[in-house]
């Protein structure tokens, strides 16, 4: 189960997203539905299409599946999936 303490360490993908803070202010306030990630980025599928975003630019609100939000700066998130488990975090 996803909560606030573990989603770091979690699948991302079918999460709902929305930018808080970034570098590109053009993507400030981009929010949809994360539908992949690689190591470096998270493609959002917004309703004017899918936008790539680059992990370490921006802050995100996260809206979990028990409609929880929770922000999670995107520094914590540059690694593969399977590799975050693997981090030590001192937040999370």
């Amino acid at each position: 189960m996803i909560t606030p303490s573990n989603v770091v360490r979690h699948e991302l993908i079918g999460l709902h997203a929305k930018v808080v803070q970034a570098r590109n202010t053009a993507n400030l306030k981009l929010a949809g539905k994360i539908v992949n990630e690689t190591y470096k980025t998270l493609v959002i599928d917004t309703r004017t299409g899918e936008k790539r975003l680059f992990k370490d630019q921006v802050v995100m609100q996260l809206e979990l599946p028990d409609r929880k939000k929770v922000e999670v700066d995107g520094q914590l998130l540059v690694a593969r999936p399977w590799d975050r488990l693997k981090k030590k975090l001192a937040k999370w």
